[in-house]
């Protein structure tokens, strides 16, 4: 005598097998929206807590980082930051003018001098986390103090640490009466500002090098002169110079820059109209207070003042290629809330649409 359990559950499974094909369709279609649901969830929390893909745009980090590299950049090295605003981070739609309030989870290490740090644009409009994404190096930390004397960059009163791939900008001088090849300076390293097919007989070029490779090209029988370009103190800023921050300062020019403290957060600084412009944008963009300037006196929030106590960390930020990089020396300060993660692993590279395959997977110092 039949099982009556077993000849149900065979009537259930020819039931399965019978039912209507759209029921399945939508089964089907069910079972593949949970799954991109759950992939789209894990990939936001990744993008948000962990890593997040970075293009490099220009060659402001030559040589170390070259243009078309693709980077992961680290946020839990520093912490991650929690969310700055309400709406769809998908399809990139936020409630305008709303911003919650934020703060850093805790990350396994602390923000270093000279990591390669990316960071939201300080002087865009808008929250933080919306500002389009910079990378520079860190040179000053809350209260370092710097200067950039013959455009050699000091540190709390000692030189700087240097890194081989910086890149600086030179002139080329060759031997009389030959003739310079753009290509054969390309192809040692250089990066000439000249885009001509053919120099003239002893034309001079300019062209972003590293020390490396300035030496190399004055070791070439056709070269008898490679000299760094250095603008002296008296030479001033043009009027569509960028650096309107070094500008601020007194300097003549991004190659000579006055000592200045870097920002730290408690310390109290005495505001005068000669150094206003120096802390305007930490007073009144980034700390959200209103700032005001009638008839040479200082008001913040209607009340008269000469001093002002800063509430965030301060970085004082700059690109490898030292001149060919809007950076600190152009619009100052980066806030602490403005830095997302640093530079981790160069993942791929394309030069114009050639891959370069010996910079996949490279980590990033």
């Amino acid at each position: 005598m039949a099982d009556p359990k077993k000849t149900s559950r065979r009537e259930e499974r020819k039931k399965k097998k019978q039912q209507d094909p759209n029921q399945k369709a939508r089964s089907w279609a069910r079972d593949w929206f949970d799954a991109l649901l759950w992939a789209l969830l894990a990939a936001l929390i990744i993008r948000a807590l962990i890593f997040a893909p970075y293009r490099i745009p220009t060659p402001s980090m030559e040589e170390t980082l070259l243009t078309g590299d693709f980077l992961l950049v680290s946020k839990f090295h520093y912490g991650p930051r929690t969310p700055q605003s309400v709406g769809i981070p998908v399809v990139g739609w936020h409630i305008k003018g709303f911003r919650l309030p934020s703060t850093r989870l805790p990350g396994f290490r602390d923000i270093t001098r000279n990591d390669i740090v990316v960071f939201n644009y300080p002087i865009d409009d808008g929250i933080p986390a919306h500002k389009t994404n910079y990378i520079k190096r860190l040179v000053g930390m809350p209260g370092d103090t710097l200067r950039i004397e013959n455009k050699v960059l000091y540190l709390n009163h000692q030189l700087a640490e240097t890194f081989p791939t910086f890149q600086r900008l030179y002139t080329i001088q060759p031997a009389e009466g030959l003739r310079l090849s753009l290509d054969q300076l390309r192809d040692a390293g250089a990066v000439p500002l000249s885009q001509r097919f053919e120099l003239r007989p002893g034309e001079r070029v300019s062209a972003f090098m590293s020390e490396s490779v300035a030496a190399d090209i004055l070791s070439r029988p056709d070269v008898v002169q490679v000299n760094m370009i250095i603008r002296q103190p008296e030479e001033d800023f043009n009027s569509s110079s960028p650096f309107r921050f070094a500008r601020g300062l007194g300097a003549g020019n991004p190659d000579q820059m006055p000592e200045i403290v870097v920002p730290f957060a408690g310390q109290t600084v005495q505001l005068t109209m000669d150094n206003i412009n120096r802390y305007w944008d930490i007073i009144a963009r980034y700390e959200g207070n209103r700032l005001e300037v009638r008839n040479n006196r200082i008001f913040i929030n209607g009340v008269e003042t000469n001093e002002y106590t800063i509430q965030m960390d301060y970085y004082f930020m700059m690109g490898d290629n030292r001149d060919n990089s809007e950076d600190s020396r152009s619009w100052g300060f980066v806030p602490d809330d403005h830095i997302v993660g640093r530079a981790w692993i160069t993942y791929f590279s394309l030069d114009g649409y050639w891959p370069r395959f010996n910079r996949v997977m490279r980590s990033i110092h």
